[in-house]
Parts: structure tokens; C-alpha cells; sequence
């Protein structure tokens, strides 16, 4: 069993992702999907073996475009979803995961919290950590190559 916590959108409000910092040592991987990707930098330096953050439209030198994590007998794609226009459908999401071999794809950009399967593919928003109405992050637990998203509310 592998455990996640998903956080996405923090757009440079490091205290929003403290807010849930004591979370980070009891879960096998720590995932930021873009928009604020500088904010995870104490986070990698404290957990660099399990931290993975992505590189999103409003972040310009940190973290990854893309990548794809082996965890629990399954294949994970993450991404921030502004390269596969999230905020309009999520069909160019599900079909890049396919791709890569992934039956889950992780991504952001939209700041609304989302867990929608399609075209066999579990795409999971966590929502933005930053947002002053309506914070969340996603608890993900693979296990058996079976994937149980929690969208958590702030």
C-alpha cells in the first residue's frame, strides 16, 4: 500500500502548504502539480526521496513538465493540465495517460477539486491548497494496483 498527498495550485502562499506539512512524514510520496512549485523547495530538502513536483503555466523554473510515478502496481501520470487543456475537457489528459502506460493522471490548473474516470483512465484534481474559499488536497491510496482518491477540504 502506498500512500500520497496531492496538492496543487498554491501560488506562492508557502503557508498553505505548511498548513498540512505534518502530514508529509507518514506518506510514501509528496506531489505538488504546478502553480507554486517554488513553495515545495523546504518540503524537497526535507523529503527529497518523495517529493515530485510539477512545473505549471505560472511557474517558470522549478519542477518537472511532466512525469510518471510506479507505485502499488500501477503507473501515475502527473501533470499541471494546462498542455492538455483540463479546463475544457479532460479527453487530451485521458489520452496522453493512455500513452504512458498510466491508468491515473494527476493534475491541476483548474483549482477545482475533481475524481472522474474516463476512457478507463481515474483523473484526480486535487483542487488548489491556496484557494481562500474552498482549500483542498487529495489523500491517494494505491494499493493492489487499485487507486482510492480522498479529496480533502481545508
Amino acid at each position: 500500500m502506498k500512500k500520497f498527498v496531492v496538492i496543487s495550485d498554491s501560488h506562492g502562499r508557502r503557508g498553505s502548504v505548511e498548513r498540512i506539512s505534518h502530514l508529509f512524514c507518514e506518506n510514501d510520496f509528496i506531489i505538488h502539480l504546478g502553480d507554486g512549485s517554488t513553495d515545495m523547495r523546504p518540503i524537497y530538502g526535507e523529503f527529497p526521496e518523495k517529493t515530485y513536483i510539477c512545473r505549471g503555466n505560472c511557474d517558470f523554473s522549478y519542477g518537472e513538465d511532466e512525469f510518471t510515478i510506479e507505485a502499488g502496481g500501477m503507473s501515475v501520470f502527473c501533470c499541471h493540465g494546462h498542455r492538455y487543456g483540463v479546463k475544457t475537457g479532460l479527453e487530451k489528459l485521458a489520452k496522453r495517460a493512455k500513452e504512458l502506460g498510466c491508468s491515473l493522471a494527476l493534475y491541476g490548473h483548474t483549482h477545482a477539486a475533481r475524481i472522474e474516470e474516463l476512457d478507463g483512465v481515474l483523473c484526480v484534481n486535487p483542487g488548489s491548497i491556496s484557494s481562500l474559499h474552498n482549500a483542498s488536497y487529495c489523500y491517494l491510496v494505491i494499493h493492489g494496483g487499485k487507486a482510492t482518491p480522498t479529496i480533502v477540504r481545508l
